[in-house]
This record gives structure tokens, C-alpha cells and sequence, in this order.
């Protein structure tokens, strides 16, 4: 690792418009950001890379004002600055256009670029002829053929998010943040933004470019800034440097450490079928299998689509077409309470909103799922009955617990996902998905759950498990499937047999560079 080393100057030795150094940023029990530098040239596209949890983020939080930095300094064209609100961002000609775009979908195009900044007439009367005709000079500028009277609602994702740059620009910005743009953008679509781009380049607009998307690099960036674990990398030039290096670069030296060996598995029978699943462009026609015995990785980076999969096999979100079937019998999943039934269980990656009632105690949020086996004819619960499984519970998961009287909000972030793993395993479910199962927990209690997703593994439930962490799929999976844009673009071999720059590899093969026979298929 780069460590502290400064990015690299042009040749041209130009001032940057943008430089961050030594940035540090920290959170309650997290260093989010150590020591961390980047620049940022007027007419650049800077692309910022990293796997999720990087630090991309939470540094240009840092330069947007959204988040106050700890240590280390700012400076705007070669002044330092300290930008203490996202105000004084705009002020300091630094806009942000975030993936989840913020548009009001019932105002105009006009409205939404000059929302509480409208010309007014005499006695505070809106000027509407001089606010459209403002956004259509910022329209002109961007040679973007579109009225500034169109509602936004109306809009294809594509043109509000021109809309979003249209008020960037409207703040006379110089430095432009891109949080994954494309995101949401189809092929024709993506051409568009980049040609927007290419002429905001021109006009020496300096853009920092936050993606995933390996393939896109070549074409837009002119710079590729890598972080990894809240540390800065090393900056590269995008057109020379291999996109094998700069994954390299993303996923570190662990890489060449040995996975967990995982066992192999017999021919068991299939638990769960996924038939050409699809819903909007999140799922895109998705097939794929898994055994008793066996746990099933889901890779992919953000907004692969694994938690789509996920909520739509559950009955959570309805699909638009797919078969699902269930030991062998299809099932018409509509509903989370009828995957239950078929013996499916779901633990959300927001296992507090949810996956438990923290406002309750253990012994509730555990026959929170099965009450019906504790209710009586009358409608009264059987609370030694209930009792007595929350405390079988308790032992056989070691949650750490007073008592099963205990308020989960007062447990620790481990032990909450143990209460939900117990309310399933109550609930007796074949099927258990575990949406990113390690998320917010200590190193000690990760560990804990690995040994129990393997034990539970062991005696025949079929998991599948969604992780953002490479070292966490690889050390768990029999097999691992992985996705990019709802699509799934391969199926690899779990522990030693696969790297974490092979599953990066499928991450970020998009839809344009995948071959008709290639990795989309499984290997063996």
C-alpha cells in the first residue's frame, strides 16, 4: 500500500482545483478514514475505486460538507478551505449528485433546478418566464433538448438525473461528484451521460467519478484513485494501467491468502430451485439451485441485485415471471408468510427494523415467528412453553443474555443476530437466507456465527448466504454465485479454488462484456 504518498501531478504541473491531504475521519469504534489524499484537476474525470466499505464515500462526504473532518486539510485551488455544511460546499462550487436521485417528481424541470432560489417579481410573485428560460440556458449548455416545463415524474431515470447535473450546474459548480451514475442507466442511456460528460470536461468542469464498473474507466476517466480499508492506495493513469491491476489494487494482498478449505458436497437432494427470476431491471432473469447441506455465497457489488433475489424468492417484493420450487414442488410465493409455511426463512441485512422487535424481550422475539405452536384455542399463550424453547434457544446458540426476559435493543449487535437466527431455527425453516449476517459485529462474535452457519450447514439446512465481504463468501460458501446488475454472471467454486479477483472479475462484468457462452454459465 501507497500509504500517505501524495497523487500523482500533471505534467503540466496545472493546479488542482481540489486537494485533500492526510484526510481522518473517525466513528465510534470505526477509523474510517486514515490519512487519506486525492486530487482533483479542472477538465479531469477522477474516478474513485474501492470494494464497498472503502472509504469512498465517507471522503467525499468529507469534501461535500456532509460529515466534518477529524484531521488533515482541504484545499480549493491551492487555498485551504474548511467546509463545515454542505452550503458551504455549493459556495465553494462543489455539488454532489448522489445514486438515489433527490428530484421532485411533481415540479417541473425548472422548479427542481432553482427549488427555493426562483426569480421573483414585484410583491414575491414567481417569474416563471425568467426561470424557465434559466434552466434552458443550462439546458443549451449541456446541448440537452429538453423543455424545463416537463414535470420530472415524467422523465426516464436518464433525464432526471440530467436534470440533477442541470442543478449542479446551476450553483456554477467546478467540482462535479458522480456516485454511481450508471447505476440505473440502460446502454443508450450511459452514452448520453458520457457525452454530457466529455463536454463538461471540456468547459473545465473537474469530475469525481464513483463506480464499480470496471469497463467504464477506459472511456471516461482520466485518472483511477484506489482505496482500500479507509486508506488510500495509489493513483493510476486509467488508460494505461490493466483493469487486472486496479482490481488488484481494490481487494489487496489478503487475496493471496489461503481460504478455509470447505467440504465437498455428496449428491444431496435440491432444496430450493430459482427459475428465470425477474422483477424490473433488479432481477434479470436469474436461475440457479441449491442442496440440502450446502451454503449458496451471493456476491456482487452494490446494486447487483442480491437482495432483490433475496426479498423476491421470500415473497417480500413481487416478481414480474419465475418458477420457484421447493423440494421439488413449485410454489407460488406471494407473500413472506407463505414462504414460512414452505419453510423459508429470511434474516434481513437491517436485522432492527426488520428482524426483531428490540422494543421486546428474547423470549418474544424468538416464538416471535412460531406462535401459533404457543397459542391455545382461546387465543391465550403458553408462556412456560414459550419459556422453555427461548431458553433451549439461548443455549444452543450461546446468546449471551441475563435472561430470556432480557430487552434485545440491550444486547450486543452478535447476539441480536443470534435471537434472529433462533426465531427461525424455533420456526423449524429448511431454507435460511442470511442477508449480509456479519454486518455491524466484532471480529469474536463473526467468528461465532461463521461456526454456526457451518454447524447449521451440517445438518441439512440449505443457506444462503449474502456477504459484501470477499474473505467472509470465500471462507463459507460450497459455491458461490455471483452478480452484476440484476444478472447473474457466473457461479464459482467456494475456499481455495476461487480468488477474490475472480469473483471481482464477475462482479463487474456487465451485460455488454459478457460473452453468449462464457462466465455466465457455472463452473465447476
Amino acid at each position: 500500500m501507497s500509504g500517505t504518498a501524495a497523487t500523482k501531478p500533471a505534467a503540466n504541473a496545472v493546479l488542482p482545483v481540489v486537494s485533500m491531504r492526510g484526510i481522518e475521519k473517525r466513528f465510534p469504534g470505526v477509523h474510517a478514514l486514515s490519512n487519506v489524499s486525492f486530487e482533483l484537476l479542472p477538465g479531469e474525470v477522477h474516478a474513485l475505486m474501492g470494494e464497498n466499505g472503502a472509504g469512498k464515500s465517507t471522503l467525499m462526504k468529507v469534501l461535500s460538507g456532509v460529515y466534518s473532518r477529524d484531521g488533515g486539510e482541504v484545499l480549493i485551488d491551492g487555498q485551504q478551505v474548511d467546509i463545515t455544511s454542505p452550503r458551504a460546499a455549493q459556495d465553494a462550487g462543489i455539488s454532489i449528485i448522489h445514486q438515489e436521485l433527490s428530484l421532485m417528481n411533481d415540479l417541473t424541470a425548472a422548479q427542481n433546478i432553482f427549488i427555493g432560489r426562483e426569480p421573483r417579481l414585484a410583491f414575491g410573485r414567481l417569474d416563471e418566464v425568467a426561470l424557465n428560460r434559466q434552466a434552458a440556458d443550462i439546458f443549451a449548455s449541456m446541448n440537452l433538448q429538453l423543455d424545463p416545463r416537463t414535470p420530472v415524474g415524467g422523465l426516464t431515470i436518464a433525464r432526471q438525473q440530467m436534470v440533477e447535473i442541470a442543478k449542479a450546474l446551476s450553483f456554477h459548480s467546478r467540482v462535479l461528484i458522480m456516485d454511481e451514475p450508471t447505476a440505473a442507466l440502460n446502454n443508450a442511456e450511459i452514452e448520453e451521460l458520457f457525452v454530457i460528460i466529455r463536454r463538461l470536461k471540456a468547459e473545465g468542469v473537474g469530475i469525481i467519478y464513483i463506480s464499480h464498473k470496471m469497463d467504464e474507466l477506459k472511456r471516461v476517466a482520466d485518472r483511477v484513485t484506489v482505496m482500500r480499508d479507509g486508506q488510500y492506495v495509489d493513483t493510476v493513469d486509467a488508460a494505461s494501467t490493466p483493469v487486472g491491476r486496479i482490481i488488484s489494487m481494490m481487494v489487496g494482498r489478503a487475496l493471496t491468502e489461503s481460504a478455509v478449505e470447505v467440504p465437498e458436497l455428496t449428491d444431496a437432494p435440491v432444496a430450493l430451485e430459482v427459475r428465470g427470476l425477474s422483477r424490473g431491471r433488479e432481477i434479470r432473469d436469474v436461475s440457479f439451485s441449491l442442496r440440502k447441506g450446502e451454503i449458496l455465497g451471493f456476491a456482487g457489488l452494490m446494486g447487483a441485485g442480491r437482495t432483490e433475489v433475496a426479498r423476491a424468492i421470500f415473497g417480500a417484493d413481487p416478481r414480474d415471471s419465475g418458477t420457484i420450487l421447493v423440494g421439488g414442488r413449485e410454489v407460488d410465493i406471494r407473500t413472506p408468510a407463505h414462504a414460512v409455511q414452505v419453510g423459508i426463512g429470511y434474516l434481513s441485512e437491517d436485522r432492527k427494523h426488520f428482524g426483531l422487535a428490540v422494543g421486546m424481550d428474547v423470549r418474544a422475539n424468538i416464538a416471535m415467528a412460531s406462535l401459533a405452536r404457543f397459542t391455545g384455542r382461546l387465543g391465550q399463550l403458553d408462556e412456560p412453553a414459550m419459556r422453555d424453547a427461548a431458553q433451549s434457544a439461548i443455549r444452543q446458540l450461546a446468546i449471551r443474555t441475563p435472561s430470556d426476559r432480557q430487552e434485545v435493543r440491550l444486547l450486543s449487535g452478535g447476539n441480536q443476530q443470534k435471537v434472529v437466527i433462533a426465531k427461525w431455527l424455533l420456526r423449524d425453516c429448511d431454507v435460511l437466507i442470511f442477508d449480509e449476517p456479519t454486518r455491524g459485529i466484532d471480529v469474536g462474535a463473526k467468528s461465532e456465527i461463521y461456526k454456526l452457519l457451518n454447524s447449521l450447514a451440517e445438518q441439512g439446512r440449505a443457506i444462503i448466504v449474502i456477504s459484501s465481504e470477499l474473505p467472509e463468501v470465500l471462507r463459507l460458501s460450497h459455491r458461490i454465485a455471483v452478480m452484476c446488475e440484476g444478472r447473474l454472471t457466473g457461479i464459482l467454486p467456494g475456499g481455495a479454488q476461487t480468488s477474490q479477483e475472480d469473483i471481482m472479475r464477475l462482479a463487474t462484468m456487465r451485460e455488454t462484456a459478457m460473452q453468449p457462452t462464457g462466465a455466465a454459465h457455472e463452473q465447476h
